[in-house]
């Protein structure tokens, strides 16, 4: 067997928690986690694993709202599992908690993180998100007139954008929606 590393995970025996290892495998690149197989990816087997091949899917579409697929492999006479994570498209949560395999580790996310990982999912960026709150008084004309001084010397904003208002120079950026 291969050892453990970003799409790959081993466990002896089945823990309902291990659910949020299959989060954080549906929210990288995918992934496979394999039960019945030590940390030296030796072949323990498990028990009961054609209940357990049942029992998973359920979970994991109850927990995740995704389908794993889940199979029972067989070797040297001992049986192990190998349930396969598709990387998702969307965000998945394990009981409102957003995880993420990064190398052969589980992280939660939390904080900047999970907001940029959802912004990510959803195919956008920080920058794009409109802050509805905000007024053209919330603007440092300073920040303004330093990004045009920068914009015209690098030959990319008009120099006629020098004398333009906030409102104006906003707009021509596309910076500012119809409530202003």
């Amino acid at each position: 067997m291969n050892n453990e590393n970003q799409n790959i995970e081993y466990k002896e025996s089945w823990r309902d928690e291990y659910v949020k290892w299959l989060c954080g495998f549906a929210n990288a690149q995918g992934g496979k986690l394999y039960i019945g197989i030590n940390d030296k990816g030796e072949v323990c087997g498990v028990e009961n694993a054609h209940k357990l091949s049942e029992d998973i899917p359920n979970k994991v579409v109850s927990f995740l709202g995704i389908v794993a697929e889940v199979n029972v492999l067989d070797k040297d006479g001992k049986e192990y599992i190998e349930i396969n994570v598709a990387p998702s498209d969307v965000p998945i949560s394990y009981k409102g908690k957003y995880y993420f395999r990064s190398g052969s580790t589980l992280q939660e996310l939390n904080g900047a993180a999970l907001q940029n990982f959802v912004l990510r999912k959803m195919g956008r960026s920080w920058d794009e998100v409109i802050n509805d709150r905000a007024t053209l008084n919330d603007i440092d004309r300073e920040a303004i007139d330093y990004f045009i001084r920068k914009g015209i010397e690098a030959e990319r904003v008009p120099e006629d954008l020098r004398k333009a208002s906030t409102e104006e120079v906003l707009t021509s950026l596309g910076l500012i929606d119809d409530n202003g």
